[in-house]
């Protein structure tokens, strides 16, 4: 395994990342989900990739998540875009790179497009999960949940081995930051990667991520009795796979 680095944004807050560092070749970012991290096998498995075909690759934990220094609690979409910007500027500098999404960083990716739309040449969605707060969450949760929260203003919510603290502002934050209307007219390749089992985000998720882009190259793949994560060989071999047809289209 690659050894951790960690990047300083001020005194008090720093970011753990990965990366293979390449001067002036594309580069492969990674961005991981919700509560997740950089130690699982998808961010491991792209960098295998990247070192074995010359490439640049950044996978890094937004901050309250992983090793990341800051609290979970007190972060946001907009604030973890924001993270994902400043290592992306620090580390990929002016490189072109392909974006990887997992989950929740498909929603932080699409957001990336008004600061790097230039550099962006390919995006890959794995179980794509833009707007989630507000589509899966909060339109979802019974009246009590929504009182609670709006009472309390952070509930813990239960999701088979796994509890996550959600709070009422990022619940809030998640509404300033809509991306399933916008309209992004890059002419890259773009491939959203679905498990048909997937019982945390719907497939339709990924079909609306791939209407945002009006001229791209555009498709959707469909993994048989994938789950959400799509982290065992199998999927990640398909992953894999259409990662390399975007790069051979770009170099």
């Amino acid at each position: 395994m690659k050894k951790f680095k960690y990047l300083k944004l001020s005194k008090t807050k720093k970011l753990r990342f990965i990366d293979n560092y390449f001067k002036k070749k594309l580069y492969i970012v990674f961005l991981h989900g919700f509560m997740s991290d950089i130690e699982g096998k998808k961010p491991q498995a792209f960098l295998r990739f990247a070192k074995k075909n010359k490439l640049g690759f950044l996978a890094f934990e937004y901050s309250g998540h992983g090793k990341s220094s800051g609290e979970f609690i007190k972060g946001n979409i907009s604030s973890w875009t924001l993270d994902t910007k400043f290592i992306i500027k620090k580390i990929v500098k002016k490189n072109n790179f392909i974006l990887i999404g997992s989950s929740m960083g498909s929603w932080i990716g699409l957001n990336l497009f008004k600061y790097f739309k230039k550099q962006i040449k390919g995006f890959v969605g794995i179980g794509s999960a833009p707007e989630f707060l507000t589509r899966l969450m909060w339109n979802k949760f019974p009246k009590k949940t929504k009182r609670e929260l709006l009472k309390t203003r952070k509930i813990l919510i239960k999701n088979g081995d796994y509890e996550y603290p959600i709070t009422l502002q990022l619940i809030k934050d998640g509404r300033k930051n809509k991306v399933l209307r916008r309209k992004i007219s890059s002419k890259i390749d773009v491939t959203m990667i679905h498990g048909q089992k997937d019982e945390i985000v719907p497939v339709s998720f990924s079909r609306l991520v791939l209407k945002v882009f009006s001229k791209a190259k555009k498709k959707v793949v469909i993994i048989k009795n994938g789950d959400h994560s799509l982290s065992n060989q199998m999927p990640l071999r398909i992953i894999i796979r259409e990662l390399h047809t975007i790069i051979k289209n770009i170099i």
